[in-house]
């Protein structure tokens, strides 16, 4: 069954139902705490508990750590953004682990940025190191993943797409809200990974909702087994695996795809978020942004995180 671990600023705990009960640990990082699972289990076992109601939660996961992401790994997505589910390559990009944020933190747009969107997504989690070369295979992938988070990839389009770069358009920090909880998962449990739902909704209208079967191109075994043949990873380490449709970005029908295509690339851009501009679906002020992961059963529960965007001055 798994565990529902929950961080404070100057805290670990366990959380059962509405309560949550302290993890008696010296452990400052998601790393060092996930080494000490007897004390976790002995806060499974505990009966000295506090409201979670009563917690002012922050990330799970804690920087500094390595933040690597999926892209276009959802078929929905790539369809969305006018291109090929069946020929799209595995790819990954970098985020800077300064972008974490609490699962209630404000998402904070910079003051020069024009299109914010965002990406509900699963973190997944890393428990030890998984050296360059490391061999995953469906029977040792539990030994590396240790649970799951909900993530937004909050991203800045206007500056991610005419710099084709990511790393910059979804660093700031806040553009990476995760938690409320880390969910250990146990024995057969990661095997449920493809039950799980993404939501997402925005000022209680849903924009994403989708399951990861059927929709998913390359699930955690696939990316892991090229991900560890070039980059190290670490305990505490966070990958996020992909976002469905319902962003704020859609391509622009084919034949205004095509013209654009013809013009040069300054001309083309400008004329792009020119009509970005008409679409309301982007992040305003104020807008209450609700990102939940969770099997439509209940079984497996990720929780969901409740963010205010705020415009910086």
């Amino acid at each position: 069954m798994s565990i529902t671990v929950l961080r404070t600023a100057d805290a670990w705990w366990v959380q059962t139902g509405g309560s949550a009960s302290k993890i008696d640990t010296t452990a400052a990082t998601t790393g060092e705490l996930l080494a000490d699972r007897d004390a976790i289990d002995a806060a499974v076992a505990g009966t000295e508990t506090v409201p979670v109601d009563s917690l002012a939660l922050v990330s799970p996961v804690t920087a500094p750590c390595r933040v690597v992401a999926q892209m276009t790994n959802f078929r929905s997505h790539v369809a969305d953004a006018g291109m090929n589910p069946d020929t799209t390559p595995l790819t990954f990009f970098r985020k800077t682990s300064g972008s974490i944020s609490g699962p209630d933190d404000d998402i904070v747009r910079p003051g020069h940025v024009r299109f914010l969107d965002y990406e509900v997504e699963i973190g997944i989690v890393f428990g030890k190191s998984v050296p360059v070369g490391t061999t995953i295979t469906a029977d040792n992938l539990g030994e590396y993943v240790a649970g799951l988070v909900v993530t937004n990839d909050v991203s800045a389009r206007d500056l991610q797409l005419p710099k084709t770069q990511f790393f910059e358009a979804k660093s700031y920090p806040t553009f990476t809200p995760v938690g409320p909880a880390l969910v250990l998962l146990e024995g057969d449990e990661l095997k449920r990974f493809a039950d799980l739902r993404l939501t997402l909704k925005v000022n209680g209208a849903v924009r994403q909702d989708a399951v990861v079967a059927g929709d998913m191109i390359f699930q955690p075994l696939e990316a892991l087994q090229a991900l560890t043949g070039f980059q190290r990873l670490d305990a505490g380490d966070l990958l996020l695996t992909g976002t469905p449709v319902g962003t704020a970005l859609s391509a622009p029908p084919k034949p205004i795809e095509i013209i654009g295509n013809l013009l040069p690339a300054h001309v083309k851009w400008k004329a792009f978020f020119k009509r970005q501009a008409g679409n309301p679906k982007y992040l305003h002020d104020g807008d209450v942004v609700e990102a939940g992961v969770a099997t439509d059963d209940g079984a497996i529960d990720l929780g969901t995180q409740r963010t205010v965007v705020r415009y910086a001055s």
